[in-house]
């Protein structure tokens, strides 16, 4: 209940700050051209709200709605999510958003997303000013990857150090790598000192991403580094520097193997509705080879821990100056990665992996984490300006298309159309949202 909370948390102040933000930016532009903004809204407010109140000779209510699906900035004279239809009806006024000239009216419209990138990449900024930047570079990763059973396949052998694809240097363990290989024709890999390279078939992010056992992990050497007092481990007598051999009779050559193993005979156990297992393990201390019987706990744990390989990570640092550059890079980067991997939305799979506020919700740390949580709201920003700018009614991007093609046309649609429009796209996205949350509760039921 408690890790619930703290993720609920950071996830109703991460979107807090979002939506602020966005709305901030169509306000900001809107009072900048003199436009009238009748509401200042976090989150939605149909029949009441949770606070509200309007300063002294302000045009402007400002408020906190019940339903936290977003927020809105209501400006007067044009249709959005308020349906203000009867307002339409009026003659137009010169302090309306229809009065004012299209390039006005684009901006207003583009200033959500426009500052919820630039706040991105602000957060990218502190980010690295604050903590800096710390990875282990896959060339110092001398004991290699670990590789699935599907990359195996493809030529990857475990112990094979990641040297590029397609020409492009591999530097660092995180999403951009697999992407990298799910996207390129040959991958170049160093085994046993030489460089081999290795041609890639047509593959999935999607797919590989979801694998269990992953489809590419850092190689843990099968070396016990720590045993805990009444674990299974130590009443078998096991001990740190042992080399595990053999798992109920098949070789192990990782820690990796050892856990994929250990989870299997899990699965097995829950299936047979077993607490818990035993297994055989045969180990080697000081070259002497040995079997023992190890019992699992109620939770399937022998409570001891692998090696550390000591790979020594590189750090960046950079200053306040320098900081600027470098999270302008990382948010273009992460923007890149995100509209690439967007194709995948519409394919069966991808249909499937749409998630809703529980999905959100499961990407904050389990502890409260500044960095962690800035780094996700960075990434959350990027993720709701691109999806505002898509060109869809009732987002920001539907009414920048219909601007822009008032600028070219030079004529306005009309506002039936833009009311239709507007009822549309309201009622798909209604329904894409619907349908990622019941996703979630498909997860959480399945």
């Amino acid at each position: 209940m408690e890790t619930f909370l703290i993720r609920a948390l950071q996830l109703v102040l991460s979107l807090s700050l979002l939506v602020i933000i966005h709305e901030g930016g169509h306000f900001f532009f809107a009072r900048l051209f003199k436009i009238r903004v009748e509401k200042f809204y976090i989150f939605f407010d149909p029949w009441f709200s949770l606070f509200k109140f309007k300063p002294k000779n302000s045009e402007t209510e400002y408020g906190i709605g019940w339903l936290p699906l977003g927020g809105y900035c209501k400006i007067s004279g044009m249709i959005d999510e308020s349906m203000d239809t009867e307002q339409m009806k009026q003659p137009p006024q010169p302090w309306e958003f229809r009065s004012k000239p299209a390039w006005q009216r684009l901006l207003v419209m583009i200033g959500g997303v426009l500052m919820n990138f630039l706040l991105a990449l602000f957060i990218y900024s502190m980010i690295l000013f604050t903590w800096g930047d710390q990875y282990i570079a896959l060339k110092d990763m001398s004991y290699g990857m670990k590789f699935n059973e599907t990359a195996r396949e493809i030529g990857f052998r475990d112990g094979d150090i990641l040297v590029s694809a397609d020409g492009k240097e591999l530097t660092r363990y995180n999403v951009d790598m697999l992407r990298s290989l799910a996207e390129a024709r040959e991958v170049v890999v160093l085994r046993d000192g030489k460089e081999e390279q290795i041609l890639m078939p047509e593959i999935s992010l999607l797919e590989i991403a979801k694998e269990d056992p992953p489809f590419v992990d850092m190689l843990i050497p099968n070396v016990v580094d720590s045993v805990l007092a009444d674990g299974g481990f130590a009443k078998a007598g096991l001990q740190k520097g042992d080399s595990l051999i053999a798992f109920n009779g098949t070789p192990l050559h990782s820690w990796n193997e050892f856990t994929e193993q250990l989870g299997e005979l899990r699965l097995r156990s829950e299936v047979e509705q077993k607490s818990s297992a035993s297994f055989s393990l045969v180990y080697s201390r000081a070259g002497v080879r040995d079997t023992v019987n190890v019992t699992t706990d109620d939770q399937f744990k022998v409570l001891a821990y692998s090696m550390n390989p000591g790979y020594q990570p590189t750090r960046l640092t950079y200053g306040f100056f320098e900081s600027f550059p470098a999270g302008v890079a990382l948010g273009i980067n992460t923007l890149k990665g995100y509209v690439n991997d967007m194709k995948y939305v519409f394919t069966k799979e991808g249909a499937k992996s749409v998630g809703g506020f529980g999905t959100i919700g499961s990407i904050f740390p389990k502890v409260w984490d500044w960095q962690r949580f800035w780094s996700m709201t960075a990434f959350l920003s990027i993720i709701l300006a691109f999806m505002n700018i898509l060109p869809i009614p009732a987002l920001d991007g539907g009414h920048v298309l219909f601007l822009l093609y008032e600028l070219v046309a030079r004529r306005k649609p009309s506002d039936k159309f833009l009311e239709y429009a507007q009822m549309v796209g309201m009622f798909l996205l209604f329904g894409l949202l619907i349908w990622a949350n019941f996703n979630d509760i498909l997860r959480f039921v399945f």
